[in-house]
């Protein structure tokens, strides 16, 4: 699969399942550019925030939202928190080394998909 043709299906795959599922673009983006697409898991970090840049999650959010699924005070407080938030991580996975970077990364994703496992 060419270059193009395989960012724009992991946008795609991405988009879907941030509306099926609510997760994050990073968890699907970060792991497919790094594996797939040989990104450095930097690069591949820094990629995923730049797509998230525009509202992306829009039109998801709004057919939430149409059925009552949104709370708009949570979400607006959570995006606060964001953007002070991704400053300092930032800051700090730029300092740090890739393979610790990348168990980081890997143990938040084991430790979230633990948890749902688990639930009843």
């Amino acid at each position: 699969m060419g270059f193009y043709l395989g960012m724009v299906a992991l946008g795609i795959a991405a988009g879907v399942l941030a509306g099926l599922a609510g997760v994050g673009g990073g968890i699907i983006i970060v792991p497919v550019l790094v594996f797939l697409f040989g990104f450095t898991q930097l690069k591949a970090q820094g990629t995923s925030l730049a797509v998230l840049l525009p509202p992306i999650g829009i039109m998801a959010a709004i057919a939430y939202a149409k059925r009552g699924e949104v709370n708009w005070r949570a979400a607006a407080l959570i995006a606060g928190g964001l953007v002070l938030g991704s400053i300092f991580g930032a800051k700090i996975a730029l300092g740090l080394p890739q393979a610790t970077l990348k168990k980081i990364f890997g143990g938040i994703l084991f430790l979230a998909s633990l948890r749902y496992l688990l639930m009843r």
